[in-house]
């Protein structure tokens, strides 16, 4: 089965199942459906930051600081999460990644998705799949922070890398 044909849950503005379809139909049609990101720490704090493959059904060849992608139909965000890091970090026996909060992700368009923004600590040599990362490598987030200015970004990442920072700064002020 190609990427294409994998079955996505539909879902209306409050997050509720209300359809199926293949993921090429969800991305043709821009149906609301659900992802997940993962920000991926080694030991050392740094982040996981990679370059898609050209490939890529969407944002080919952009750089991105989470690892991710959709849910699958029934596929609970959790669950979704932890395969989602696994695959593209290429390890297995990660802890489940934390939850942080959720968003509903505008595109601009007229598109939407609802996204779960999860963080987990990878401390196992990494070995991304190369049909889905052309580049990567563990940055600290100063250069991250550095870079976003100068490096073209998965748009939906980067929104949820600016409310990451500020769910973390209201954290932190409570």
């Amino acid at each position: 089965m190609s990427a294409a044909d994998e079955i996505l849950d539909i879902v209306d503005e409050n997050d509720q199942v209300i359809g199926q379809a293949p993921r090429g139909r969800v991305y043709a049609e821009g149906l609301r459906h659900r992802c997940v990101f993962i920000q991926a720490r080694d030991a050392e704090g740094r982040l996981f930051v990679h370059r898609r493959t050209p490939t890529k059904l969407v944002f080919p060849s952009l750089y991105d600081m989470f690892v991710g992608g959709v849910v699958g139909a029934g596929e609970p965000y959790e669950l979704a999460a932890l395969r989602e890091a696994e695959e593209e970090l290429g390890v297995s026996g990660l802890p489940q990644p934390e939850f942080l909060f959720k968003f509903r992700y505008e595109d601009g368009a007229g598109h939407s998705w609802w996204s779960a923004v999860y963080e987990v600590r990878c401390e196992l040599p990494v070995s991304p799949q190369v049909e889905e990362v052309a580049w990567h490598a563990f940055l600290p987030e100063e250069e991250v922070v550095a870079r976003l200015a100068d490096w073209e970004w998965v748009p939906d990442g980067l929104d949820a890398y600016h409310r990451l920072r500020a769910h973390r700064a209201a954290e932190g002020s409570r």
